[in-house]
């Protein structure tokens, strides 16, 4: 069971400037700041014990009412890991050195659209399988079954000349950058949030959506609505 975990940590890196959409984390995004989306539901997770914001900017997160409490820790990001081009790992490593957990949970600002439900099944996925000695992390995918092509048109995963089904083609697992989970142990083997004998989890597409251009936010835009008009309807 879940709660049989001493402390489980959830990572919310924060920074306060985007490159390829501009001030993302903090911009309006169907009603409320995007970062709200994935701290409201990390907050509706009884399982995490503490939410960890590593960030560069505390005075726009206090302008937007978030605080320090029991269950949000504010971390202000090292000069020396900032910028855009600074590995997240590197962040990651500074909060896993600092703040002691049994399991850390991963995720950005930029995935809004994960539910409770999808953190709660890759939770226990993971400390299931962890239990056995099968695991020691977890990243979530989207399955993809499709005629792959190099930019010199010859042919990645098919035979054009014996075409098949793409739903009889092996599936292909896409990393989609919504949830990591990982424990300090893992992380001390690797220097990466994926560790030495990681596992998939596959969640709902419409969750996956990570926004990283304009285009990425304008379509998370629909699905976010489309999401609320099912929830909406109890479904």
């Amino acid at each position: 069971m879940i709660n049989e975990i001493k402390q489980i940590v959830a990572l919310l890196p924060m920074k306060a400037n985007s490159e390829r959409v501009k001030d993302k984390n903090f911009r309006d995004f169907c009603g409320k700041p995007l970062f709200c989306w994935i701290l409201d539901t990390l907050l509706e997770v009884k399982e995490i014990d503490k939410i960890v914001i590593n960030t560069d900017a505390r005075h726009i997160l206090a302008e937007k009412g978030v605080i320090e409490t029991d269950r949000i820790m504010i971390r202000d990001r090292k000069p020396e890991i900032c910028g855009d081009c600074v590995s997240m790992n590197l962040v990651l490593a500074d909060d896993v050195a600092n703040v002691d957990a049994d399991i850390y949970l991963m995720t950005h600002t930029t995935n809004p659209l994960m539910s409770v439900d999808t953190i709660c099944g890759a939770l226990r996925a993971f400390q299931e399988a962890r239990a056995t000695g099968q695991t020691d992390s977890l990243f979530t995918v989207d399955k993809v079954q499709a005629r792959f092509y190099r930019a010199d048109c010859s042919a990645v995963n098919h035979d054009p000349d014996n075409l098949i089904r793409t739903q009889d083609l092996e599936p292909w697992f896409e990393e989609n950058s919504n949830l990591y989970i990982f424990t300090q142990e893992s992380f001390g083997k690797t220097n990466a949030r994926i560790g030495k004998q990681p596992m998939m989890y596959e969640g709902p597409r419409f969750e996956s959506i990570d926004i990283d251009d304009q285009e990425d936010w304008n379509f998370a835009v629909i699905a976010a609505h489309y999401l609320l008009e099912q929830r909406g309807n109890g479904s």
